[in-house]
């Protein structure tokens, strides 16, 4: 195993930095890997459908993702495939799947700040997203997303042309978040950590809105009480430091993920 060259803050909440390019690349692609792991664990491995991708810190037209046809919980980082901005893979064994790219391509190229990008078809996102709305400030967790997530309200089936991710971006626009009507969710981040733990926090959101909107009708945070709590815990750093204890577990139990 690769070890990670990682010069860590005196405060260990805070994110690692980096003494090269190739320390920084080991940690994305560590991370992108425990990520699909904690996927699979919880359940969003639908089939062939799911990528999530991470910038790559050098080729920066460039992102790493999961091969085409592997299950989540298979995934390990010499698994992983580096795809360049006109599709081809460029390191690594397999295909990319046409709809990461036609996805997360866009992404990556409509913003800048973002390293990772995560979608896939987990149950409750995919259900909530029929409903073509976006999520209301019902509980704490929630206003994680409180104007802070997007709607893609216009499907026309499966994503396999670029043309469609550049219309998923312009909706995502800064947000962290997009419901994608009738198709599922997506997040994105500063890091893989991030995008990661935005994504299993929405759908838990999605999930806690539909069970409480099949029993009757929600109490609304009001809005000042729900941006003080977004401006606290929907920022880069509570995303990133959320995913840790999934990262410890993940890798304490799954070490052959790091090979």
């Amino acid at each position: 195993m690769v070890q990670t060259s990682l010069v860590r803050p005196s405060n260990p909440f805070q994110p690692p930095t980096f003494v090269s390019i190739e320390s920084e690349r080991r940690h994305r692609q560590e991370r992108l890997a425990a990520a699909f792991r904690v996927f699979a664990r919880l359940g969003f491995a639908q089939g062939l459908a799911g990528h999530i991708t991470a910038r790559d810190p050098e080729l920066t037209d460039h992102f790493w993702v999961n091969p085409f046809g592997i299950h989540f919980s298979r995934i390990r980082v010499s698994d992983l495939i580096l795809v360049n901005s006109e599709g081809q893979v460029v390191q690594g064994d397999g295909k990319v799947s046409q709809a990461a790219f036609a996805i997360h391509s866009q992404i990556h190229e409509a913003r800048p700040d973002v390293i990772a990008a995560a979608h896939a078809h987990s149950f409750y996102g995919k259900t909530w997203s029929s409903l073509g709305r976006l999520l209301d400030p019902i509980t704490q967790d929630s206003c994680a997303f409180y104007q802070d997530h997007a709607l893609f309200d216009d499907f026309t089936g499966i994503v396999l042309e670029t043309s469609e991710g550049k219309r998923i971006a312009q909706a995502l626009g800064t947000s962290k978040a997009a419901i994608l009507r009738n198709h599922g969710i997506l997040t994105v981040g500063h890091s893989v950590d991030e995008a990661a733990w935005w994504y299993i926090r929405l759908e838990d959101t999605a999930k806690a809105q539909l069970l409480a909107e099949a029993v009757g009708k929600p109490i609304l945070i009001d809005h000042d009480i729900a941006l003080k709590i977004q401006q606290r815990g929907g920022t880069h750093q509570a995303g990133w430091g959320g995913f840790q204890y999934l990262w410890d577990e993940i890798t304490h139990d799954q070490p052959d993920l790091l090979d």
